[in-house]
């Protein structure tokens, strides 16, 4: 699962996100867009928005809001974050944490190399 834009996670978004895959990351985490923020259940990548607000209204609901319950983020160590990548992913490795992103970051970008990969096999 891959960050389409720049932020803070929200556990909203992420409590949502998690019925697809496992969390590389926890909430209130700083994410940018191209960034690896979960393990996809299917093959292939998926862009998701870990930004995503709940919709705030003045009607009030007749019941109360549910918790949200997050499964814990899978944390990797250097080896296994380093067999984890893929030919197009990278591993950023500093003091805080190791992160994972793709080589180039914007969908676009991504899109464009895979069309262009194609023409070429």
């Amino acid at each position: 699962m891959i960050a389409n834009g720049q932020g803070k996670a929200l556990a909203y978004a992420l409590f949502n996100l998690q019925e697809r895959g496992q969390l590389l990351l926890e909430p209130g985490e700083d994410v940018y867009e191209g960034q690896v923020v979960g393990i996809h259940v299917r093959g292939g990548d998926l862009t998701v928005n870990p930004m995503k607000a709940k919709q705030l209204t003045n009607v009030r609901a007749a019941g109360k809001d549910d918790n949200v319950l997050l499964s814990p983020a899978v944390r990797m160590t250097l080896e296994q974050g380093m067999t984890f990548v893929e030919d197009d992913e990278l591993t950023e490795v500093t003091p805080a944490a190791i992160q994972f992103r793709k080589r180039h970051l914007s969908e676009g970008e991504r899109k464009r190399r895979s069309r262009q990969a194609e023409k070429e096999t």
